[in-house]
C-alpha cells in the first residue's frame, strides 16, 4: 500500500492507495509531522460481515462501478453504450504543495489533482482524457468523505430577493440530491455545503466545508450508504455536457476545515476569495464607495437628472458613479435592445463624455452596466443573427429575453468588440454584469464560453473591475470570481433582509467583494420604511455603496449618511482585510458579527435588532477569536440611537469598557435596549 499526505494551513489529508485508485483516509486537524501514514490507512479499514460483498469497494477519489453507492463517473461511448472502465494505479506527481494521482484504463487515463494553496484550502480536481470520443453523464470532482460525528449537513436555497438561506438537513441512510439546472450557479442552490460535527457551533466546534468553483449549473449529493460510510460528491450538471469530446474537466472543488466552528469555515472561505481566486486590478486601491442610479431612475435616463444625482451622491461620500440599464439601442423598457451595445443617441446625443466628465470633475469614477450574454427578440442583434440564440426558437422568454450561445466564438467576437469599444472611448473602470434569466438549457460549452469572453476583456482592459450580478445573487462562485471583483449579493435592498442575508452569506463570501448597498426610504422590493442609521450601518458592514434618488434625503438623513460613509471610509482598509466571524446570538432577534483585524489589533461588532425580542432586557453577546490574555478598549460608536425606553445604566450607552479576551469570549457584553431595525456598532481596540 502506497500512503501520501498534504497539509494546508490547519488541516491535513492522508491518501492511500493498493492497485485501483487513491482515496482519502484522512481528512481533519493537522496530523503531527512524525504521523506514521501507513498506521493511519490501516486504522481506516473496515470489518465485513454478513449481507456483504467479500471484499469492500474503496470509497476512491472517483468511486467506481463496483462501489455500492454512487459512483463519480458515468461514461457511455459517443453512441451511447455504457463504459464500465476498471482504472489501475499508474503513478503519483509529487510536489511540496500538491499530488496529481494518474491512473489508466484501457484508451482512459483519470488524473486527480490536488493542491494545498496558501489561504489554507485545498482544490481539488478531476480530469479525463479518452483515446476516442465519448460522451460523460457525470464526472465528479475528487470524492472526499464526510464526517461520522455529525447528524445534520447545512446546504444552501433561496430565491430572488431572498438568498442565501441556510437549510439544516439530518444525515440518514440514502442520498441527499441538489442540482442546479438553472444554467448558473443559482439563486436557488449555490455550489456550498457545510458539514458540522456534534456540538459545532458558529463560533465553536469542528466543521468541514466544500465549495464547487463553477457557474454553469452543478449537481451535488451527499450519501450514506448501508454500511455507514458517507460521501459528498459536486460536479457540473448531469447532462450538461453535451457533446461528445476526448478531454473533461471538473471544476475546481475547495475544500476547507475548522477547529474554531462555521465561523472559522467562512473565514478560511473568505481569505481564499480575497487573497487567492480574486485578481484585483489594484489590490492596493480602497474598495471606493459606489453610487448606483438604477433605483432613482430606472430606464429614464438624461443628462440633466444624472448630473445633479451625481453631485448629491458626490457630497454624500460616494466615490464611484455607475449609469445602470438604458444607455443603449433604443432601450426605454425590458422589452427591447439587449445586444445592440451602441450608444442611443436620442437620450445621449454626445454620448458619455458629458457624464463622465462631470462625475469626473466630482472626484468619481465611473462605471457602465451591461447584460452581454442576453439577447431580446425585439433587437438589431437578433434580427440579423436569430440562429445565435441558444436553444430552441419556440423558447419561453424570461424577462422578455432570450440568451446568446457563448459557446461560439463568432458571439464571443461580436461582443467582445463592441464592449471592448465602449471602454475604448470612454474612461470607464467598472462594469456592471447582469445576467438577468434562466438558461433553456444546461450546457457547459456556454459557462465556458462566459469565461473565455471575460478573460478575454480582462486581458484587453486589465484595469477595469466587473461585478458580477445576475438577478441579484444568481451567479456567485469561486469560478466566476477568478475574473470578476465583486458580487451583487441580492436584488434586495431592504437592510432587515440583507442583515440576515450578508450574516450568512459571511460563511462563504468576503467582505471586500460584497456589495451592500443604502436603499431609498421606502424599499422597492418590500415596500417597508426603515431609518438611516439602521440602512447605512448595513451597507457599511460590507462594500458600501448608495442606490436611491439621493435628492430624497432630508438633511438630517443625508448627515446621518455623510458620518457613517466617513466612518466606513476610515475603516475600510483594515476591514476588508480581515474577517467576518459570525456569533452565536442567545437571542434569535439579534444578527450579530464580528470584523477582526488580520492582525488582531481591533475589532468592530455589528448586532442588528431584526425583530422585536421575547425577553425584557438584551441578552449578553459572546464574541470569539480574541486572545484570552488581551485586555481590548470597547465603546459603542452610536449610542444615539437608543430608544426613549432605554433608561437604564448599561455602561456602553456612557463611555468605554476594558475587558480580557476571555471575558469577552465567556461572559460577553451586554448591549442597551433597541427596537427593531437598530444596529449597534461596538469598536474595540487591543491595548
Amino acid at each position: 500500500m502506497k500512503t501520501w499526505r498534504l497539509d494546508a494551513g490547519a488541516q491535513t489529508l492522508v491518501f492511500a492507495c493498493d492497485d485501483g485508485l487513491a482515496r482519502v483516509v484522512y481528512w481533519g486537524a493537522e496530523l503531527p509531522e512524525a504521523e506514521d501514514l501507513a498506521q493511519i490507512a490501516a486504522s481506516a479499514r473496515n470489518d465485513l460481515t454478513g449481507g456483504m460483498m467479500d471484499v469492500l469497494a474503496p470509497l476512491s477519489l472517483s468511486p467506481d462501478q463496483g462501489f455500492a453507492g454512487q459512483a463519480g463517473l458515468v461514461l457511455t461511448d459517443a453512441l451511447g453504450a455504457p463504459l464500465e472502465p476498471r482504472f489501475a494505479f499508474d503513478r503519483a506527481e509529487i510536489s511540496p504543495n500538491s499530488i496529481a494521482f494518474h491512473a489508466r484504463a484501457e484508451g482512459l487515463r483519470l488524473t486527480h489533482l490536488i493542491e494545498a494553496q496558501p489561504t489554507g484550502v485545498f482544490t481539488l480536481q478531476t480530469l479525463l482524457e479518452a483515446d476516442a470520443p465519448l460522451r460523460v453523464q457525470w464526472l465528479a470532482a475528487p470524492v472526499l468523505p464526510a464526517p461520522q460525528l455529525a447528524d445534520h449537513m447545512i446546504d444552501v436555497a433561496g430565491r430572488w430577493i431572498g438568498e442565501f438561506r441556510l437549510q439544516s438537513v439530518p444525515w440518514s441512510a440514502g442520498i441527499r440530491l441538489r442540482e442546479a439546472r438553472t444554467g448558473r450557479s443559482g439563486h436557488e442552490h449555490p455550489p456550498y455545503v457545510l458539514l458540522p460535527e456534534l456540538g459545532c457551533s458558529k463560533t465553536a466546534g469542528r466543521a468541514f466545508g466544500l465549495h464547487y468553483a463553477w457557474s454553469g449549473g452543478h449537481r451535488m449529493l451527499a450519501e450514506e450508504l448501508p454500511d455507514g460510510r458517507r460521501q459528498v460528491q459536486f460536479g457540473h450538471a448531469s447532462g450538461s455536457e453535451r457533446a461528445a469530446g476526448t478531454r473533461f474537466a471538473s471544476a475546481v472543488l475547495i475544500a476547507a476545515y475548522s477547529d474554531s466552528g462555521l465561523g472559522g469555515i467562512g473565514a478560511a472561505f473568505q481569505r481564499d476569495i480575497r487573497d487567492r481566486v480574486v485578481q484585483w486590478p489594484d489590490p492596493a486601491r480602497p474598495r471606493p464607495v459606489h453610487y448606483n442610479c438604477w433605483e432613482a431612475i430606472y430606464f429614464n435616463h438624461s443628462l440633466a437628472d444624472l448630473s445633479a444625482i451625481a453631485t448629491r451622491a458626490a457630497d454624500l461620500g460616494a466615490e464611484r458613479f455607475v449609469l445602470d440599464d438604458g444607455w443603449f439601442g433604443r432601450r426605454d423598457d425590458d422589452t427591447t435592445s439587449l445586444g445592440d451595445w451602441v450608444m442611443d443617441r436620442r437620450k445621449w446625443p454626445e454620448g458619455l463624455a458629458p457624464l463622465i466628465a462631470h462625475v469626473k470633475s466630482l472626484g468619481m469614477s465611473f462605471g457602465l452596466w451591461f447584460e452581454p450574454e442576453m439577447v431580446n427578440p425585439n433587437s438589431d442583434l437578433y434580427r440579423a443573427h436569430p440562429d445565435w440564440r441558444l436553444g430552441p426558437a419556440d423558447q419561453v422568454t424570461g424577462r422578455n429575453q432570450m440568451v446568446l450561445d457563448l459557446a461560439r466564438p463568432e458571439v464571443r467576437s461580436y461582443l467582445f468588440d463592441a464592449i471592448s469599444a465602449i471602454l475604448a472611448e470612454y474612461d470607464i473602470d467598472y462594469i456592471k454584469w447582469d445576467h438577468n434569466r434562466l438558461l433553456p438549457v444546461v450546457d457547459a460549452g456556454q459557462a465556458l464560453g462566459s469565461y473565455a469572453l471575460l478573460d478575454a476583456l480582462r486581458a484587453a482592459h486589465p484595469n477595469v473591475e466587473i461585478e458580477s450580478c445576475a438577478s441579484g445573487g444568481g451567479r456567485i462562485d469561486a469560478g466566476i470570481l477568478a475574473r470578476t471583483h465583486r458580487v451583487w449579493l441580492s436584488d434586495s435592498n431592504d437592510a432587515l433582509e440583507r442583515l440576515r442575508m450578508q450574516h450568512d452569506a459571511a460563511l462563504f463570501l468576503p467582505s471586500a467583494i460584497t456589495g451592500s448597498h443604502v436603499g431609498p426610504r421606502h424599499c422597492h422590493t418590500s415596500g417597508r420604511v426603515l431609518p438611516m442609521g439602521f440602512r447605512a450601518w448595513v451597507a457599511a458592514a460590507r462594500h458600501m455603496g448608495f442606490e436611491m434618488d439621493p435628492r430624497e434625503l432630508t438633511e438630517p438623513e443625508a448627515a446621518e449618511l455623510r458620518a457613517i460613509t466617513a466612518w466606513y471610509k476610515q475603516n475600510r482598509a483594515w476591514m476588508m482585510a480581515g474577517v467576518i466571524l459570525p456569533l452565536d446570538s442567545a437571542d434569535p432577534a439579534v444578527v450579530a458579527e464580528m470584523q477582526l483585524a488580520a492582525d488582531g489589533s481591533r475589532f468592530v461588532v455589528f448586532a442588528g435588532q431584526a425583530e422585536a425580542s421575547e425577553q425584557i432586557l438584551p441578552r449578553p453577546l459572546r464574541l470569539a477569536g480574541l486572545e484570552p490574555a488581551a485586555r481590548y478598549q470597547l465603546c459603542l460608536r452610536n449610542p444615539q440611537d437608543r430608544p426613549p425606553q432605554s433608561r437604564g445604566p448599561n455602561a456602553l450607552k456612557t463611555g468605554a469598557l476594558t475587558l480580557s479576551g476571555a471575558a469577552l469570549m465567556s461572559a460577553g457584553i451586554t448591549l442597551p435596549v433597541a427596537w427593531p431595525a437598530t444596529m449597534w456598532v461596538v469598536e474595540a481596540i487591543r491595548l
